[in-house]
């Protein structure tokens, strides 16, 4: 199979999208937008003229080729993502390739509860059944580990669950001056001993302890990229 690769500077982890329809187009794009390098490979020389210049590297190539997973250095990779759902045969070669080759985390796209099971059974660490706007919240979730759960309200804001920043403990929210400097408000804590709702100004925020927060997704966006997060 003929391959071609683009390059853009990127640092990061490193992340394999292996398809690029919609959802793994989004994923990619955006994991590329966090500061991540990001490869996307897909045997549509169309599909990836469309997106090399969104992401670190692209490549053609035919993902059931174990010989062609191998030449890229599959096995290098922190995730892999294996965005392929309609070509059953090619998303469990994909998955038993990236599981043998020692990917610590493959996250598969499924198309039913069928298919995610048998997934699952040959190394997939997640299974999700996205549509396109999934690709973008799967991506925020790749990027932190520290967020619990996303819930967009509109293309501007959205509420998520994150886990409290370590830059952020031991000071209190009028401190922060969270609202005026990232336009995020603190909704909810969630601590060992219970719920706090619009916790007063006054709180000091606490390790390991879950916000819930609701903000503008941009401004998230600078700082899960700026890592304070």
């Amino acid at each position: 199979m003929k391959k071609t690769f683009y390059s853009n500077s990127s640092k990061g982890k490193q992340y394999i999208v292996i398809g690029c329809g919609r959802f793994g187009s989004s994923v990619a794009t955006k994991m590329c937008e966090f500061g991540n390098e990001v490869m996307v490979i897909d045997k549509s020389e169309d599909a990836i003229d469309d997106i090399a210049e969104k992401v670190t590297h692209a490549a053609i190539l035919d993902v059931t080729d174990e010989r062609d997973l191998k030449s890229i250095g599959l096995g290098n990779f922190d995730v892999a993502i294996v965005a392929i759902s309609s070509d059953i045969r090619a998303s469990i070669m994909a998955t038993i390739m990236a599981k043998e080759l020692g990917v610590p985390k493959i996250v598969c796209k499924a198309k039913d509860e069928l298919q995610a099971k048998v997934l699952y059974k040959i190394g997939a660490d997640k299974v999700v059944f996205p549509e396109r706007d999934m690709g973008v919240r799967l991506a925020y979730s790749l990027a932190s580990e520290n967020i619990l759960d996303q819930i967009n309200l509109d293309p501007e804001y959205s509420i998520m669950e994150i886990v409290t920043p370590q830059s952020w403990v031991g000071k209190t929210i009028i401190e922060l001056n969270l609202r005026a400097k990232y336009d995020i408000t603190v909704l909810a804590v969630k601590t060992k001993s219970g719920l706090k709702v619009m916790p007063s100004p006054k709180y000091k925020m606490e390790e390991e302890n879950i916000l819930v927060i609701i903000g503008n997704i941009e401004k998230i966006n600078d700082i899960i990229s700026n890592q304070e997060i």
